[in-house]
């Protein structure tokens, strides 16, 4: 699937959320639809969706609805916390570390609760690696070494003379006229990634692991909610790290628990997935493992690369349903 069409099938997702959760809820109590630019946007796309793709994603989003609301009996039994606020994030919320694309709101109370929704994928947040971006910062709160900015300032350079030099000739390069690109540009950068997680690893033990899994998923508790259309299927995953998620609303339990997650502590392997010269993974304790495909963000040649992270295996103690339709 092309990533603009991903993108607004996406986004129509995010609406079709919001507008089943307010269908559900709003009969035996007040909500509001907090109105906004990525709201609008959404809705749109939603609006504009053709007729199939209309009838799965709302089909979709019940089945994430029904899913959620036995789980949040703060969704069900507002105890005199009016009304219910219901709204999209931005995208830049994404990328300051909250994953949480629609968010529910009890003002009165202080409670929240909110959802990632992913239209058939399991992505979680991309990241960039280029020759000023120190991703040990970013990631863990400790900076890069020297010598890993050394071994990628000379090959992200080298794609900034390419740009350059092509811009001037006003014939941009592309990376599909690049030659053995894997070779001299992913693998290279992947390498001195690789190294420097290491370094920084048994620099600081105990510590990468966890903080890697956080800036991953974000730093707020979420349900990650993935429509599957080819399995006609929602599938809901707890991720519950803070312990927020699943509270009681006054005497009102849930119906079910949902289990707080363990982080790791410990990097058991950091290596090329088999096979592949783009894709690394990273397996970790308490049963995270890390899928990082590494490529260009654009067609046009830039100095600088793009992370596709998926996790590919979570705790077995995550609550997890998937509830077809």
């Amino acid at each position: 699937m092309a990533k603009g069409i991903q993108t607004s099938n996406g986004k129509a997702f995010e609406y079709a959320c919001v507008d089943s959760l307010y269908r559900m809820l709003s009969e035996n109590q007040e909500i509001v639809i907090e109105e906004s630019p990525q709201l609008e946007t959404a809705r749109g796309f939603f609006e504009n969706a053709t007729a199939d793709l209309k009838e799965s994603i709302i089909k979709a989003a019940d089945a994430a609805s029904k899913v959620i609301v036995r789980l949040e009996p703060q969704l069900t039994y507002p105890e005199a916390n009016l009304p219910l606020y219901l709204s999209l994030q931005t995208d830049a919320k994404g990328q300051a570390g909250d994953v949480r694309d629609v968010l529910c709101v009890r003002n009165q109370n202080g409670w929240e609760v909110g959802f990632s929704c992913k239209h058939n994928h399991h992505a979680v947040k991309h990241s960039r690696l280029s020759p000023t971006i120190d991703f040990g910062k970013e990631w863990f709160d400790i900076p890069c070494s020297y010598t890993y900015f050394i071994k990628v300032g000379s090959l992200f350079g080298e794609l900034k003379e390419m740009r350059d030099t092509s811009r001037v000739a006003e014939t941009p390069m592309l990376w599909a006229d690049v030659d053995d690109k894997a070779d001299h540009y992913y693998k290279p950068v992947l390498n001195a990634f690789m190294e420097e997680i290491k370094r920084l690893d048994e620099e600081n033990p105990g510590v990468i692991p966890e903080r890697l899994i956080r800036y991953l998923i974000g730093r707020n508790d979420f349900y990650k909610v993935i429509a599957d259309d080819k399995g006609s299927f929602t599938r809901v995953e707890a991720i519950n790290i803070n312990g927020t998620l699943n509270q009681k609303a006054g005497t009102h339990a849930p119906i079910v628990k949902v289990p707080l997650l363990k982080l790791p502590d410990r990097i058991y392997h950091i290596g090329y997935k088999p096979g592949s010269d783009n894709t690394i993974q990273i397996v970790c304790n308490e049963g995270w493992e890390i899928s990082m495909r590494i490529h260009s963000a654009s067609s046009k040649v830039e100095p600088s690369l793009k992370f596709d992270v998926n996790l590919i295996s979570l705790p077995r103690s995550i609550y997890a349903q998937s509830e077809p339709w």
